[in-house]
């Protein structure tokens, strides 16, 4: 299904405690740690650094090394570390706790700017509040990890959180949600009750095309924004996020359009403002919903979205545009100028594209290095 991972989480796994002489005592809501591990090939766990997890039950606090042997021993393929109920400050500057701070702070929900150094400490870090079954929660987190794209890569992923289900979204939500996951390069953990889930949910949850992306083997790069849509770009604004993006797969190009909107909007961009898609070439473009190559686009393309939906497209180079596919042409807005809300769409304007000004930034620094 593409979900490799058991990850046991502190209330029905295991916890730290210091009184047992290995540092680890279970709760027995799950079978005994080494006969899991056996079962199942790759196991991740919970533990805290503070005194008491999140939830209260023990945590790892002045047993650090002891439990991080215990759980090698145990075969733990993936440590979830939070940073809850520390001791008081003057405490940890007198024992040993300082040289894990940073691995719990990498788990600080986005506290410590964990994503400019998470890569030296873990393979994930979380960057925002705990998510919730709600639509602001997952435009909120949405917003955040549009700015901090950059830091995804092979050796380490900006975390968004859990995968939700059997919750307050709606079936378009859903959608949303895990589309944005999967292309963001989340690590994609399903936090939800697998014996009560919908057949609507675990065909979300199972879209192997974009499982695929966020696995890509050769290209570690997350999508990032190309516009922002009906904000001003770069806007952080967590109920409203950009709803413009696009990022490189092996393949081709992948783009998607985020309806922010309580209504259904026809999202029309050019091809070119996205960096990763060329002009003059024709490109096959594929729905990674429906599972169809649908058309073929040529400068620009329109999209209808629903409310607080999402389309996720994938585009294949198919020759210049004067090249006959064999497949009909997609709605094309020769003139991208306005969008359905009626506000003005500054992708035909002077003003340069969000991705050139980083670029025209890195050059301008690099220039400077050599004054």
């Amino acid at each position: 299904m593409g979900h490799s991972y058991i990850q046991v989480p502190e209330r029905d796994g295991f916890s730290c405690i210091g009184s047992e002489v290995h540092g680890i005592v279970s709760l027995f809501k799950v079978p005994a740690p080494q006969r899991l591990t056996l079962q199942i090939s790759t196991t991740g766990i919970y533990s805290c650094s503070g005194i008491t997890t999140c939830a209260g039950y023990p945590g790892s606090y002045g047993y650090e090394l002891i439990d991080a042997q215990t759980f090698t021993e145990w075969g733990i393929d993936y440590l979830k570390y939070d940073n809850c109920n520390p001791p008081p400050e003057n405490v940890l500057l007198e024992n040993s706790l300082g040289k894990f701070q940073r691995m719990a702070d990498a788990i600080s929900a986005g506290e410590s700017q964990v994503w400019l150094w998470g890569a030296s400490m873990a393979q994930s870090w979380r960057i925002t509040t705990d998510i919730t079954t709600s639509w602001s929660s997952i435009t909120s987190i949405i917003n955040t990890a549009s700015f901090v794209t950059s830091s995804s890569g092979f050796y380490g992923h900006n975390d968004l959180d859990m995968s939700r289900g059997n919750g307050e979204l709606t079936y378009d939500e859903r959608k949303s949600h895990f589309t944005a996951w999967a292309l963001f390069k989340s690590p994609l953990l399903i936090g939800t009750d697998l014996t009560s889930i919908s057949n609507d949910d675990l065909g979300i949850l199972l879209n192997q095309e974009l499982i695929a992306i966020n696995q890509d083997p050769n290209v570690s790069m997350s999508i990032s924004p190309f516009s922002w849509g009906v904000n001003p770009d770069w806007s952080f604004n967590a109920s409203y996020p950009a709803q413009f993006y696009s990022g490189p797969t092996s393949n081709g190009t992948v783009v998607m359009l985020l309806n922010t909107m309580a209504q259904q909007e026809a999202m029309c961009f050019t091809l070119t403002d996205s960096p990763w898609l060329k002009p003059d070439i024709k490109y096959i473009v594929r729905d990674l919903w429906s599972h169809t190559n649908n058309c073929t686009a040529v400068g620009s393309l329109s999209v209808s979205v629903p409310s607080h939906g999402v389309s996720a497209l994938f585009f294949k180079e198919a020759g210049n545009s004067s090249i006959n596919t064999g497949y009909p042409a997609c709605a094309i807005a020769q003139n991208c100028g306005v969008i359905a809300s009626g506000d003005v769409d500054w992708r035909h304007s002077t003003s340069p594209r969000p991705w050139m000004v980083g670029v025209l930034v890195a050059l301008l620094l690099g220039a400077l290095d050599f004054l």
